[in-house]
């Protein structure tokens, strides 16, 4: 129905008008004292936020007091909805008898919140845009808009879903014609569509030219015609919208080069359990979890970062670890600069709130609190030996005016709403002293009239009271009405008092109230005018804030290595990976001291490059072939690593194959999840990748599964040439090792005593001829008949005699692997 429909009201021709404004979104009306739903929103919002149905002339309705607007909107976020709130922009007595003014001053959506109670101060909250570009490639851009980095990169198709997976996106934006296909591959569930033009490439690049007041986009590190580009700008069209805003904290878009980081695809993010375990999906008993020793929250967020996109390339590896030997070493140093850290409070958050006009008298207090602690860390960390030390060093800027300003300004312990007074300090204004003054000194005649009137009516209980309806009154007791003066003037009549007022008490209440009123007026505005200036500064503050957060995990990973006996890894561009007395970083943290058992792992030119790890369930083979991997990557991202020592090539991606389960809303059983991981690696892996491989082909029959695992191991070892390392029950396979000249045997050793089987999770060279699996059965309480009957099969089954692997043999292709393993077996 058009908004001038002769059957709609004014003020539902206002409502329509923000729907057709904001399509998509649920309208919060306000209507006086209350939110109010209209339509289907009222239906669909009352079943999510549990509020009562009701209906005017046959319009469903719902509502809440404006109150409660924060912790409505939290829901509506959390259930991945979009708002945009009406309110009303002038009062009722002002507005007369013709229709109150309202507008949209809000749109809350997951990608666009910077309100600290609505994010997670551990981690990112990305916006997130997707156009398709020339050929298979495809335009992405990314942006936390709270703290305003805003990043964009031209990507292979099919590697877009893990990159895209990796980035904590909580709201993507896709054109209405052809976007949501691209996300098909993703986990994501906030999608917005939005109209063609907003992706057109010529409006979107100008909308990032105006934004960042250049000509071309070159001196950024793009080409004007990369897809990307138009995502980027995307993303500056609708903030434009629903900010409503400056977006001033958007001061550069980077471009992100996957080539200088190492690859991690989402199958290895999630094997390796980096961010969130695989049983839970909680970040307790992550790798994050036991590496985060950070202070504040934006070292914990670039901490996150960190981990996901570890470094490829080995001088800015050194440069990190250069800096956390020297914390590790400078303990005082280390120890003051994370108590300095205590002290300051999240600033890219708060710079962003700023600059959007969202800041709160208490978020200016905690950015002239942080930046009271600037120059005591620069003076900290000048004149270190490493240069990434100094570099940040020179990157602090000091802000001493601001400083000042704030200092003088704010009182210590500020309000969180900004139009009640109490934010600023005394002697900062002397016409808003002169205003507390008035205030201050018409409350205490107040006080001193009361006592007065006491005296003078004999009353004592009379008491002098204030509402915002009748203004200052006298109340006195229905016991006392005979003692009433003459000049009192009856206002109100109550069960068991009655409330006067008179000339005098009614003069004076004028003088206070509007001292007071004035007073509180003239203090929003010198908040106003003091988050202008903080907010013009956008740029230095998140550049100072960037500079705090390396810091913290800088300095959270040498506190993890002095605690924990962490040794610094040498970096080498050779293949080579040499770890002595390695330790699993998670298991390390978490089980009793003394308990995970160290071990060693050497690739070498000499010592081969492709580790066969044959032993039992349960034996600790997982745990050390991620071990391996977790150290290699802790390494990559300039921390120090649990080992004695540890010497790590350069490695461009790590895959992993370890465990898998039906995914059926794919259409895929386990050995096709398997089977479409092992093809990743094989089609990806180069001579720098490291893979590990945790049971291959055993999900299909025993000849398939061995007859797959050995034509990959054989690709892996020739055609790849990588660093791998494959535990594997198919104990067939470490023959190969006579023919595969880089291949290397290990076991878990295991020792048998009297019928008890005794696994030392301790890895030695040498292959297993069984894997204890009926032991392990035994462990988990199957019945002791089954146990004995699985016994007495699987002794019939080891009896037929095995032929060695001839040296023919070499390189067999996979349609010749199966007749070798028959060989093995004997025929059917």
């Amino acid at each position: 129905m058009p908004d001038d429909a002769p059957s709609l009201t004014p003020m539902m021709q206002q409502l329509q008008a923000a729907r057709a404004q904001h399509p998509g979104m649920m309208v919060f009306f306000q209507n006086g004292e209350f939110y109010e739903l209209f339509g289907t929103d009222a239906v669909h919002g009352s079943k999510l936020l549990g509020l009562t149905l009701t209906k005017r002339e046959e319009t469903p309705m719902a509502g809440f007091p404006l109150s409660k607007l924060e912790h409505y909107l939290r829901m509506l976020l959390a259930a991945g909805e979009r708002v945009a709130v009406v309110e009303q922009m002038e009062q009722p007595s002002t507005a007369g008898k013709k229709i109150i003014r309202r507008e949209v001053t809000r749109v809350v959506t997951l990608g666009t919140v910077t309100d600290e109670e609505f994010l997670d101060p551990k981690q990112a909250n990305h916006l997130a845009a997707i156009v398709r570009g020339r050929g298979d490639r495809v335009g992405l851009a990314w942006v936390d808009l709270s703290t305003g980095l805003f990043f964009a990169a031209d990507l292979d198709a099919a590697t877009l879903a893990d990159d895209y997976d990796k980035l904590s996106i909580a709201e993507c934006l896709v054109p209405e014609s052809h976007g949501s296909d691209l996300l098909t591959t993703t986990r994501q569930k906030s999608i917005t569509v939005r109209p063609d033009w907003t992706f057109d490439a010529v409006s979107s690049v100008d909308a990032l030219k105006q934004q960042f007041q250049v000509l071309t986009m070159a001196g950024f590190g793009f080409d004007d015609s990369q897809a990307c580009l138009t995502a980027a700008g995307a993303i500056v069209i609708y903030l434009r919208e629903t900010l409503k805003s400056s977006l001033l904290h958007l001061q550069r878009l980077q471009p992100h080069q996957p080539e200088k980081f190492l690859a991690l695809d989402e199958v290895t993010r999630r094997s390796l359990e980096l961010t969130r375990t695989l049983r839970e999906n909680s970040r307790e008993g992550s790798l994050l979890s036991v590496l985060d020793r950070c202070v504040t929250p934006m070292g914990a967020r670039l901490l996150g970062e960190w981990l996901l996109t570890p470094l490829a390339e080995r001088l800015p590896i050194e440069a990190r670890l250069d800096a956390v030997g020297e914390l590790c070493t400078q303990t005082s140093l280390r120890s003051d600069l994370r108590e300095l850290l205590q002290l300051t409070a999240d600033l890219q958050r708060l710079a962003t709130r700023t600059a959007t006009a969202r800041a709160t008298p208490r978020d200016l207090v905690a950015i002239a609190r942080t930046l009271r602690q600037l120059p005591a860390f620069k003076a900290k960390i000048s004149h270190r030996k490493a240069s990434l030390l100094n570099e940040l060093e020179a990157r602090v800027e000091l802000f001493a005016d601001l400083r000042d300003t704030l200092d003088q300004a704010l009182v210590d312990e500020a309000p969180l709403g900004a139009k009640d007074g109490g934010i600023i300090r005394d002697g900062y204004s002397n016409e808003l002293d002169e205003l507390k003054r008035l205030t201050l000194d018409g409350k205490s005649w107040i006080a001193r009239y009361q006592a007065q009137e006491i005296t003078r009516s004999g009353i004592h209980s009379l008491k002098v009271g204030y509402t915002h309806v009748i203004g200052y009154y006298i109340e006195i007791t229905n016991s006392h009405e005979s003692k009433v003066p003459a000049n009192y003037m009856h206002e109100r009549t109550l069960k068991n008092c009655k409330r006067y007022v008179t000339p005098e008490l009614k003069e004076y209440e004028e003088k206070v109230l509007t001292a007071e009123e004035k007073s509180k007026a003239l203090e929003f505005e010198l908040f106003l005018a003091l988050r202008d200036a903080v907010g013009t500064q956008t740029p230095q503050l998140l550049a100072a804030a960037e500079v705090l957060a390396t810091i913290d995990v800088l300095a959270s990973f040498a506190e993890l290595a002095v605690s924990r006996n962490y040794v610094r890894p040498t970096i080498r561009d050779e293949a080579v990976l040499d770890i002595r007395e390695g330790r699993h970083p998670v298991l390390d943290c978490i089980l009793p001291a003394g308990t995970l058992v160290p071990n060693d792992v050497t690739f070498s030119a000499d010592d081969g490059q492709f580790w066969l790890i044959t032993g039992p369930n349960m034996s600790g083979k997982s745990t050390f072939i991620r071990q391996v991997a977790l150290l290699t990557l802790l390494a990559h991202i300039g921390c120090f690593v649990p080992a004695a020592q540890a010497t790590v090539g350069l490695t461009d991606r790590i895959f992993t194959r370890v465990g898998a389960s039906d995914e059926l809303g794919r259409g895929q059983s386990t050995f096709m999840v398997e089977m479409t991981e092992a093809a990743n690696i094989l089609n990806n892996a180069t001579e720098k990748s490291l893979v590990i491989l945790d049971e291959i082909g055993r999900g299909t029959s025993t000849y398939d599964g061995v007859s797959l695992a050995w034509a990959i191991t054989e690709h892996l070892h020739d055609v790849t040439a990588c660093r791998a390392l494959f535990a594997t029950h198919y104990h067939e396979l470490a023959q190969l090792s006579e023919v595969l000249p880089r291949l290397r045997n290990h076991t878990v050793r295991v020792v048998e005593d009297k019928g008890e089987v005794i696994f030392l999770h301790k890895i030695a060279s040498g292959s297993a001829d069984k894997s204890y699996g009926i032991h392990v059965a035994r462990l988990a309480g199957l019945p002791e008949t089954i146990l004995a009957r699985a016994e007495a099969v699987l002794a019939s089954l080891e009896s037929p005699h095995q032929t060695p692997v001839q040296e023919s043999s070499r390189r067999p292709r996979l349609k010749k692997a199966r007749p070798q393993i028959q060989s093995l077996f004997g025929s059917d």
